[in-house]
């Protein structure tokens, strides 16, 4: 019997059991196959974990600050394809989990929240530690709940983990207040719960694939532009999605979030689509013919100005929520189902039609030619080490190991993301929608519980990662040898990038000072600190990292003033970037000159 998940006589034995709302909630959890949850205690959630001391099948992970739960939660989910849980007590417990949940709902992350309140007839009171966590998170999470009466409250664990795996996953917060913890009552198992109000249509319907297998069949300049909804779907999406893309031949590109689903080293891959995406890609978006977007909702740092986003194309749209279709871009064909769904019947139908793989030769020497201008080019490293080169000497040198890598947000991010090249899906954890500074850390530290043999690797900038730094202190008590690999170039760099580019090199607070000496907190912390500012010694010290078999902060010194490029200035076409003084002035008339 597996360990983390009752056998269904066990299940059954528990419907009508009597115990207390402390007790459901383990038991709950138990049932649901939670293995590891992420909290920090408080006296709104004593009962709880009270219930947990006695509880060996699941892992706590004692984070330093709530927000720091939270990502850790979302790193778990996104690296296992399991729901994340965190738990946190009333008022500021709860209050300092609200980015977590926001940045789990802007990137379609399955976690369930649970947080304390205080008891119900102080509710309203402003009581110690008192506020209100349903209204607060109303607006950033999927769905939440306040549990005023514990025979409520199984019944409502089990549809928390429901809604945020099915459909669009997310997240979703359970208040429960301290008294209806105590309370003894009746426990429902998850066999027993039904919720007919939400039934996400997962499947697609014919017509909507039949319109599409037309337009594929007769494009000549398409693209599959894929998202992190194929991520979400599973590991089989990444499969069908790869066999379509066999079958028919398009160029694949995708968005921050979907990095991994299509691997990087096929020949038909055009690279991240976007502000800081690859010239290729974003090129080849502007002129295609029909644009296939799978799992991906049209984000603004995608389509650039939208009166100008690939003017020529016929668009077929692919999402689980409805609500995506037709909200920023209009679309020809919108699709409302699962991304592995759709793409299992796209690659049925194209099949069954016998069709050949088009002849799409013009098309791709087309993107040749703007592949060859190399937008991801940089200057060799002149005494400083560049930022592009260290994250490419990262990349060969675990490129061949089992590697998951998180970020901070910032140039690094954008940096990872070009430079970093991911075969298969989950290896890559970022922050997209809300740009969260401080989410690599610890979202790492939920990785490496969830994977403790692999080489987990938070790919962070100086500023960034000082938001949520206390986080080493849980790595360093869970054994969790999890690698800060700092790209510290004294600034915040992207603020300071725009303020170069945007604001008349005007540098207004950007500079970061009084960095503290990462090796000697490192070395505060318990954990091993190492500094580099030398390209000839920068392989060696990578390897002193990844040999290393505790936590890690590595302060890799590089270049201060380089930019992330290429870049789409604010509110340009996507077709217009800004690219790297190293690409030159000329570049050929199929290329476009650009900025």
């Amino acid at each position: 019997m597996d360990t983390h998940t009752l056998s269904d006589q066990t299940q059954s034995s528990l419907d009508g059991a009597r115990m207390t709302g402390a007790e459901m909630v383990i038991t709950a959890l138990r049932e649901q196959g939670v293995d590891t949850m992420f909290g920090y205690p408080g006296g709104a959630v004593l009962p709880i974990y009270d219930a947990l001391y006695s509880e060996p099948s699941i892992q706590h992970i004692l984070v330093r600050h709530e927000q720091g739960a939270g990502h850790a939660a979302e790193g778990y989910a996104r690296s296992t394809g399991k729901c994340g849980v965190a738990l946190a007590t009333s008022g500021p417990g709860a209050t300092n989990m609200v980015t977590p949940i926001t940045d789990a709902m802007m990137d379609s992350i399955p976690m369930v929240v649970i947080t304390g309140q205080v008891p119900t007839h102080l509710i309203g009171t402003d009581a110690f530690q008192e506020c209100d966590t349903v209204g607060i998170t109303r607006c950033c999470a999927k769905h939440n709940y306040l549990v005023t009466d514990v025979d409520d409250l199984a019944r409502t664990l089990h549809e928390a983990f429901l809604i945020a795996t099915s459909g669009r996953p997310g997240p979703v917060v359970i208040d429960i207040p301290k008294d209806v913890q105590f309370a003894t009552g009746t426990y429902v198992g998850k066999a027993g719960v039904y919720k007919p109000t939400y039934q996400p249509k997962t499947e697609p319907s014919e017509h909507a694939i039949r319109d599409a297998l037309d337009m594929m069949a007769t494009a000549r300049r398409p693209v599959l532009y894929t998202g992190g909804g194929v991520i979400n779907s599973g590991t089989e999406a990444s499969k069908l999605l790869r066999e379509l893309q066999a079958a028919t031949g398009f160029p694949v590109t995708s968005t921050l979030m979907g990095l991994g689903a299509f691997p990087a080293s096929h020949e038909d891959w055009l690279g991240m689509v976007g502000m800081h995406g690859a010239y290729e890609a974003n090129n080849a978006m502007h002129d295609c013919d029909l644009m296939i977007c799978v799992g991906a909702r049209f984000d603004d740092r995608v389509t650039g100005k939208i009166s100008a986003f690939s003017p020529g194309s016929r668009k077929v749209h692919i999402d689980i929520d409805p609500s995506s279709i037709n909200k920023i871009i209009r679309v020809d064909v919108p699709i409302i189902a699962d991304s592995k769904a759709a793409l299992k019947a796209l690659l049925e139908g194209w099949k069954a039609r016998r069709l050949p793989k088009p002849d799409l030769s013009d098309w791709k020497e087309q993107i040749e030619k703007w592949r060859a201008v190399d937008c991801f080019a940089y200057p060799e490293n002149d005494g400083a080490i560049r930022p592009q080169y260290a994250v490419e000497r990262l990349y060969e040198l675990t490129k061949d190991r089992d590697t998951y890598i998180s970020t901070e947000v910032g140039q690094h991010q954008m940096w990872a993301a070009q430079h970093y090249h991911f075969e298969e899906p989950n290896r890559w954890m970022t922050s997209g929608g809300l740009g969260t500074m401080g989410y690599g850390l610890p979202a790492a530290v939920g990785i490496q519980a969830a994977h403790r043999d692999s080489l987990v690797i938070d790919i962070a900038g100086e500023a960034s990662v000082q938001m949520v730094m206390q986080e080493v202190s849980t790595a360093v008590q869970h054994k969790l040898p999890i690698k800060v690999f700092i790209l510290n170039n004294e600034w915040m760099g992207m603020v300071r990038q725009w303020q170069e580019l945007l604001h008349g090199e005007r540098y207004s607070h950007s500079y970061s000072e009084s960095l503290p000496d990462f090796v000697k907190l490192a070395e505060a912390y318990g954990a091993h600190g190492i500094r580099c500012d030398d390209p000839a010694e920068l392989d060696a010290k990578i390897m002193e990292m990844i040999d290393h078999d505790g936590p890690v902060i590595f302060d890799c010194m590089v270049e201060k003033a380089e930019n992330c490029l290429p870049m789409i200035p604010s509110g340009a076409p996507h077709n217009e970037m800004i690219l790297g003084k190293i690409s030159g002035d000329e570049i050929d008339e199929a290329g476009r000159k650009m900025v």
